[in-house]
């Protein structure tokens, strides 16, 4: 199977800020990947310049979708308009369906060292749009973990080699796993005949056929074939994988609705205080 057959799209993170001016590495919601239905962003922050992180994400709306947030070092805390508050740390996640509005701030609780994470952004089929919002903190613990040849497989959401992901989204099952890999040797990708099915290397880099993927590099596959990464030591991945909504996206900011009039209306909502 020719490398154009299991690849249908390469792409770089590429330098970023948002925020009050968080340095961070967009991967997709960019030029050259704006969005793989159903996922809208994925962006990943590493430094141990608390420079670059401690300005945090002060308060700010969101509408039309989902937000996963993913450690891997250091603590960020989360409030929001419905009375949420919750920390997350190290292998914990932070789920929140923002659905007809959430006002939240995202705020590191470290004034050094380094912070390490992603944050995806899923998003929601019209029908869900205007429904209420929800929240839940995971911590480490509550992550499961499979063990395979190479290593370890963190399930963050979905369903792989028997064992269930705690990120719960009733009607949109998604699979979300954090590969951290020690030993080379070849890999095989779950095949669940999903529309789409991503990797994103954030540490050593892995072969497919004949193409080298380095850290920082996101590449789009081939939902239906099956496919076996040749992986060095020491390289750790994220898989994602889901059926598509198949519905028009308009996106503006922090709002992902189907129609500009929507978006229309979600500004005119935050501004005249019914957004949240």
């Amino acid at each position: 199977m020719t490398n154009e057959t299991i690849i249908l799209h390469r792409v770089k993170g590429m330098p970023a800020q948002d925020g009050a001016g968080v340095k961070l590495k967009r991967v997709i919601n960019q030029p050259a990947f704006p969005h793989k239905d159903p996922f809208l962003m994925l962006d990943e922050f590493k430094s141990d310049n608390p420079n670059d992180y401690i300005a945090g994400f002060p308060s700010h709306p969101h509408r039309g979708f989902c937000t996963l947030s993913y450690m891997l070092a250091g603590t960020m805390a989360h409030e929001d308009s419905r009375g949420n508050k919750g920390e997350v740390g190290a292998g914990g996640l932070q789920w929140m369906k923002a659905a007809r509005g959430l006002i939240h701030s995202e705020m590191p609780k470290q004034e050094n060292g380094l912070m390490w994470g992603f944050q995806l952004w899923l998003n929601l089929p019209a029908r869900e749009k205007m429904s209420e919002p929800d929240y839940a903190d995971i911590p480490s613990s509550a992550v499961p973990e499979v063990t395979i040849d190479q290593g370890k497989v963190r399930v963050l959401a979905g369903d792989f080699m028997q064992t269930t992901g705690p990120v719960k989204a009733p009607g949109r099952d998604f699979l979300y796993l954090d590969y951290r890999l020690a030993q080379p040797g070849l890999v095989r990708l779950p095949l669940h005949q999903q529309d789409a099915r991503l990797i994103y290397v954030y540490q050593g880099e892995l072969k497919l056929s004949n193409t080298t993927v380095k850290a920082g590099e996101l590449v789009d596959l081939n939902p239906t074939v099956e496919i076996d990464l040749q992986v060095t030591a020491d390289t750790s991945f994220l898989l994602l994988a889901a059926q598509s909504i198949g519905e028009p996206i308009a996106q503006y900011g922090p709002f992902v609705m189907n129609t500009e009039a929507e978006l229309r209306q979600a500004f005119a909502d935050y501004q005249n205080g019914t957004l949240a």
